[in-house]
């Protein structure tokens, strides 16, 4: 499967960024930045449907989106057309991306809450997002136990970072709710098959309890997308290939919005 792909190679890339920088090293830094950190649910517990855009380099179903891409520039570009918050894909192999990448968007763009998105399954990568300044972090219920889960969210919350969890089916939502999962992504791609269905956030919305915040991920690409996530009730969209891929994308961010 993919996902399982993908975690073995973040599973070699932890283990060269750990020779790099010790877990002890890493805290220290994490504690110099303190809990002062963005709302994320607040920035997007608002009217109307808010976006989380995202910069994101390359996919593992559809490679290089944008090989000449300016994570910094397009960070800005985001921010001055409304997004509500910025997503950082970090992941190296895959992805095409660093958490060095997210310190300087976050360095740039210091208005709105930045989420570090990467395949986070340890501690240490805990300590890593808040030590480039994320606001928040992805967690992903596919391969997390509910253990791992609550471990994570709790060290999460105690270093001052809000926790987008992100499920795909009933099992995972379920799991999520019971670990107090403020913020729930639906994921409208199957992680194990990369295949997107947007009927995925309408048979999940209606389980999540009103006092949540809801992003729908994945495959959002028109007006009339983000129109059918406001009738489910969903708060945020997070969208990133279509944006990356756009030939204009202020203008397509003034078309989802």
């Amino acid at each position: 499967m993919i996902l399982d792909d993908i975690v073995k190679a973040k599973m070699k890339e932890l283990a060269r960024r750990k020779r790099s920088v010790s877990l002890s090293r890493m805290k220290e830094r994490a504690v110099q930045r303190g809990v002062k950190t963005l709302d994320l649910a607040a920035a997007l517990k608002r009217d109307g449907v808010q976006l989380i855009a995202e910069v994101k380099r390359s996919s593992p179903s559809q490679g290089v989106l944008c090989p000449d891409l300016d994570h910094v520039e397009l960070a800005r570009t985001y921010v001055a057309n409304g997004a509500a918050a910025v997503s950082v894909l970090t992941e190296e192999q895959y992805f095409g991306g660093s958490p060095e990448q997210l310190a300087e968007v976050k360095a740039t763009i210091g208005q709105v809450p930045v989420l570090m998105k990467d395949f986070i399954f340890e501690p240490y990568q805990i300590y890593e997002s808040r030590a480039h300044g994320a606001d928040a972090l992805l967690l992903i219920a596919a391969m997390l136990s509910s253990l791992q889960l609550e471990e994570l969210l709790s060290l999460s919350r105690a270093l001052g970072m809000r926790c987008l969890v992100e499920v795909h089916d009933e099992e995972e939502l379920e799991r999520a709710l019971i670990c107090e999962a403020m913020i729930i992504g639906i994921n409208n791609r199957d992680l194990r098959t990369f295949k997107v269905n947007l009927e995925t956030t309408g048979r999940l919305r209606p389980l999540i309890p009103p006092d949540r915040v809801v992003v729908s991920e994945s495959g959002i690409q028109s007006r009339d997308d983000v129109e059918r996530m406001r009738g489910w009730g969903v708060d945020a969209v997070l969208v990133g290939e279509t944006l990356v891929t756009a030939p204009d994308v202020a203008a397509k961010m003034r078309e989802l919005l």
